[in-house]
């Protein structure tokens, strides 16, 4: 019993403790926002400016343009499943490829903000309003064809000429980087060229339907793949690729050793050199600066491993000078991503990255103002002090210039004021301590010690009355 006695008396004596002391942290802090409010709607109004600089939160909501069961479409399931993992949804716009992407994004009706379109289908001076994050994979340029005499690609031009060749569709990419290789051989369109669907297209190939198609697809697409193991389809080789590169900006060259895609049948049967475009992630410039940053994680993440033709971490990179590159992927390039990813949620992480810029000004303002404070709350009280200590002069000095002892009861009343009033300052616990205001109170009493002896200033006898 007595052992619970004593334990109740503890416990409320540290409840009594804990209550005491919140109080008076709750009451100090108080006194604090009342001694230093307007430097404190100084300091949130210059918060508050830094943040409205900052763009806001940004959407869980995004839309893109995948293409409809083609390589761009696999590659965006890709994305969708990223952003899901990072709390946000990618919605997928089917369309019939690069062509239909760009035109969704030019569009600023349009709600499609994301896209793969091909290098080369964007025009200089036709980019308005658009963006790149950068190039994310090689889509090489293949020219299959039935078995015969060797075929250099542009070695033998009225041979091709003969020849019953796919392109793509009209408005794929297929088509559009076609027309481009055979305008730069100066081969004119001809009714021979037949617009058909790659997978079309490579099942009449193997059938002997056409001659040759021009496909431009990733390694890993079935219709390339197809192609590739048929042991009647030979591969062209483009033997001056190097000069592709020079005439179009936006080409690549690429090199596949003999034997390099079968070496049980060594195809192909001798080094040989291709072109290739590449898939280029393009924005709307008006997209919030955390999706830009999320989709070039997402890149770097899908399509920064290792493949048939690229190395490790060679995507995203910026092969495509034709659109504008975004100023958050240059960052990304040169720097990568913000270090506070690996510990906080990608939004966060890049908020926080994207206001360090505008906090260093912010601090430049907020550091003085911080370093006012303790003077600028103890400003208001000392100036209480000061001017009970002004009285407290004034007073003294008028003693010692008239003093008159018939008036003794009227100073210790305007000595007990002056004391009043020191003992009813609200202050600062710093400055209550202090010596500066016990000071004060130590003079009042020495002033009104001194009146209460006799004749304290050198007072004459009062003679009015004799």
């Amino acid at each position: 019993m007595l052992k619970n006695k004593f334990l109740k008396e503890g416990l409320r004596e540290h409840a009594s403790a804990i209550y005491q002391t919140t109080v008076e942290e709750l009451m100090t802090w108080q006194g604090f926002i009342r001694d230093v409010w307007p430097l404190l709607i100084l300091l949130l109004a210059a918060l508050g400016f830094v943040i409205l600089l900052a763009k806001p939160a940004p959407p869980k909501h995004v839309t893109m343009a995948s293409g409809k069961g083609g390589s761009y479409h696999v590659l965006a399931q890709k994305y969708v499943e990223f952003f899901r993992k990072n709390g946000v949804t990618l919605e997928l716009f089917p369309t019939h490829g690069a062509q239909e992407n760009l035109a969704r994004l030019k569009d600023r009706q349009d709600p499609v903000i994301a896209a793969f379109v091909q290098g080369g289908i964007a025009k200089p001076g036709d980019t308005s309003g658009i963006l790149s994050l950068g190039s994310i994979d090689y889509e090489p340029v293949w020219f299959f064809y039935r078995s015969g005499d060797a075929i250099e690609n542009d070695k033998d031009i009225h041979r091709i000429l003969k020849m019953r060749i796919a392109i793509g569709p009209v408005g794929s990419g297929t088509h559009t980087q076609a027309m481009h290789i055979l305008e730069l051989n100066g081969i004119a369109p001809t009714s021979i060229l037949l617009t058909m669907p790659n997978p079309d297209a490579a099942q009449a190939l193997q059938r002997g339907e056409i001659d040759a198609v021009f496909m431009v697809d990733g390694i890993e697409s079935a219709d390339v793949q197809t192609l590739l193991k048929d042991p009647k389809i030979r591969l062209a080789n483009f033997r001056r690729a190097a000069a592709y590169t020079r005439l179009s900006p936006f080409i690549e060259k690429l090199e596949v050793p003999m034997g390099g895609f079968d070496l049980a049948r060594n195809f192909p049967s001798k080094d040989t050199q291709l072109i290739a475009t590449t898939t280029n992630l393009l924005i709307d410039d008006r997209m919030h600066p955390a999706i830009q940053m999320l989709f070039l994680l997402a890149a770097q993440d899908i399509n920064g491993k290792e493949s048939y033709f690229a190395r490790r971490g060679e995507f995203p990179s910026f092969k495509d000078p034709v659109v504008p590159e975004s100023k958050v992927a240059v960052r990304f390039r040169q720097k990568g991503p913000p270090f506070l990813m690996d510990y906080l949620p990608f939004w966060l992480a890049e908020f926080i990255d994207r206001m360090f810029l505008l906090l260093v000004p912010f601090f430049v303002v907020a550091y003085p103002i911080v370093k006012a404070m303790p003077e600028y709350r103890l400003k208001p009280a000392k100036a209480r002090i000061n001017k009970v200590y002004s009285e407290l002069k004034f007073f003294e000095q008028e003693l010692l210039q008239s003093y008159d002892s018939a008036r003794h009861d009227e100073y210790i009343l305007r000595l007990n004021a002056m004391e009043s009033d020191a003992l009813g300052m609200k202050l600062p616990k710093i400055l209550a301590s202090n010596y500066y205001y016990y000071s004060l109170r130590k003079d009042i009493d020495f002033v009104r010690s001194r009146l209460s002896r006799e004749n304290p200033y050198g007072a004459k006898a009062n003679n009015q009355g004799e």
